[in-house]
């Protein structure tokens, strides 16, 4: 089975929905003229990042209101996974991936660990997801995850253990140093340990980080596919937007877990035991 994906790495506007939706849409069109079953936006990419106060003006009910009508029905053609501010029935207000296939909300994903240190504060403006879930799609089961998510390696790990044979992650990450040193340096440590997960669990990963400028900090790019070998099989610019294709091939997945079986002999019920024994003694 394989499937030609697209990762879309762009700019966002602050806080408007409406022009951030009509360039999802330019970069869905686009995306679904190559072929393309699928395509991966950046973290917050319908109404920015740093959204601070602003954060409950954009939120939305993604089941209950009609501002995603658009997205919805190219969502027939393709899959298309976006970052926004979502309002939970809670009334609570998360930073979010919205999943839309067949022209409805296939899954939303709650970023877990929202990070409230050294430039970040989302935690102040945002509450935390509880759960993580793979769910099944017209190109297989996946998974989602939001940027911080994808440093706690307990979450691709449930996820590749749930079914996932690929995971999607949506990033902003940013940084202040405007030297090109330091902007290679994030690119490679984040492929780095995208490397490792694709890797060990023998997945693909994909990638999508924003570019541009706000509030006094620049989003340097880089996003990728990384296939079950751990092998970067696309990549997109550095700072500035670009959209990236891959192949999906299933029958990868299954060579690199035959010919390495590490992921196929893992036991989950050890770790359970074993958490569930060091928890106890706390």
């Amino acid at each position: 089975m394989k499937h030609l994906v697209a990762v879309a790495q762009i700019d966002c506007v602050l806080g408007d929905l409406k022009r951030n939706i009509e360039k999802h849409i330019h970069y869905i069109e686009l995306a679904i003229k190559e072929g393309a079953k699928l395509i991966l936006f950046p973290e917050l990419s319908l109404t920015g990042y740093t959204l601070r106060d602003i954060n409950i003006d954009v939120a939305v009910n993604p089941f209950k209101s009609n501002v995603f009508d658009d997205l919805k029905k190219l969502s027939r053609e393709i899959i298309i996974i976006a970052g926004g501010v979502e309002e939970g029935e809670n009334f609570g207000i998360y930073n979010s991936a919205f999943v839309f296939e067949d022209g409805q909300i296939k899954y939303v994903h709650r970023k877990i660990y929202p990070p409230t240190y050294g430039m970040f504060e989302e935690l102040r403006y945002f509450s935390r997801g509880d759960k993580v879930r793979a769910f099944d799609t017209k190109v297989g089961r996946i998974g989602v995850l939001i940027c911080e998510d994808l440093w706690h390696i307990s979450l691709p790990y449930i996820l590749a253990v749930d079914g996932a044979m690929m995971i999607a992650g949506l990033a902003a990450s940013p940084t202040r140093i405007s030297g090109s040193s330091e902007e290679l340096t994030n690119y490679k440590i984040n492929s780095e340990h995208h490397k490792t997960y694709a890797r060990l669990l023998s997945i693909y990963l994909l990638f999508s980080n924003r570019v541009g400028y706000e509030d006094g900090v620049n989003f340097w790019g880089g996003s990728e596919v990384v296939d079950s070998d751990g092998e970067v099989v696309a990549v997109a610019k550095l700072f500035d937007e670009d959209l990236i294709f891959a192949e999906i091939d299933y029958n990868t997945i299954k060579r690199s877990r035959q010919f390495s079986r590490h992921f196929i002999d893992e036991d989950p019920y050890l770790f359970e035991r074993e958490l569930k024994r060091i928890l106890g003694s706390k």
